[in-house]
């Protein structure tokens, strides 16, 4: 059984408060987009010689770190701690990049849980894979649904952010991905939490051309102060007239809305992860 694990963008994000647990309290929606990997599970057959219970192809781009640390093992362990579930075979193709800001490791343990649940017949409906997907990151529940959500606590408190098109349907959505990996951790280090003027969650209402003077990422000055060269794509985006362009997530991607589809977007890009789609 195959599944497609899409990615997500930040529609602004501002870090509200640090918690006693040293974690922050932020709001920020979450919003998918058809940028995919491809995630795909079999039954091992019972002669089949292995010493793990879920064993992990990786192709496509490549991902650092021990198979064992992969969120899609983990996902599968997690579940078998209340489940019965048999052995499997997965094999993940990746697409979407790392340490981008774009939750792909994230969306590729949720909708493990996802996958496992509907071969194996689990029925635990969503509110319960949330649930378990939270446990794994503070974005993986998002996920589960993959809907426009306003998230709050670390992430994972999920409300409705707008219609389920939102304003950007019909809108063309440019992500550049230069070969910079910025640490989440490294990120919020350098935050001075604070609340927002205006809640993102209100902003994504109005006109899209109001965003650019009031939908921020809080993670942008610091970011942008250590890699000028994030800065410098995100005004190349405005100069190509985008209507809107941030950063998503804690970087490296920076992404922006068109009103119509751009052109020449990987010769002013070069050397970059380029994705274009319409929305």
């Amino acid at each position: 059984m195959i599944t497609f694990p899409c990615c997500k963008i930040n529609l602004g994000l501002n870090i509200v408060s640090k918690r006693p647990d040293g974690y922050h309290n932020l709001e920020t929606i979450f919003y998918p987009v058809p940028l995919c990997d491809v995630l795909e599970i079999k039954k091992m057959d019972e002669e089949f010689p292995s010493d793990v219970q879920c064993d992990l192809k990786i192709t496509g781009n490549l991902i650092d770190g021990e198979e064992k640390n992969n969120l899609v093992v983990k996902a599968y362990n997690l579940i078998a701690e209340d489940y019965q579930l048999p052995r499997v075979h997965t094999h993940l193709y990746k697409r979407i990049p790392t340490q981008a800001g774009l939750g792909g490791g994230s969306a590729d343990a949720a909708y493990m849980i996802r996958l496992l649940d509907e071969r194996f017949r689990l029925n635990m409906g969503n509110a319960e894979m949330e649930r378990y997907a939270s446990k794994l990151g503070a974005d993986c529940a998002f996920f589960i649904r993959s809907e426009i959500s306003y998230a709050t606590g670390i992430g994972d408190i999920l409300a409705p952010a707008d219609s389920e098109s939102g304003n950007l349907n019909g809108y063309y959505l440019v992500l550049i991905k230069p070969d910079i990996a910025v640490s989440t951790a490294e990120a919020y280090a350098t935050i001075e939490p604070q609340q927002p003027i205006k809640c993102c969650r209100d902003i994504v209402k109005q006109p899209i051309d109001t965003w650019r003077t009031e939908l921020f990422n809080d993670f942008e000055v610091p970011v942008f102060k250590r890699y000028p060269e994030l800065k410098a794509i995100k005004e190349k985006l405005y100069e190509k007239n985008a209507l809107y362009a941030q950063m998503s997530g804690s970087g490296s991607t920076i992404f922006g809305i068109f009103g119509r589809k751009p052109v020449d977007i990987e010769k002013t890009f070069p050397n970059t992860f380029t994705y274009v789609c319409r929305l």
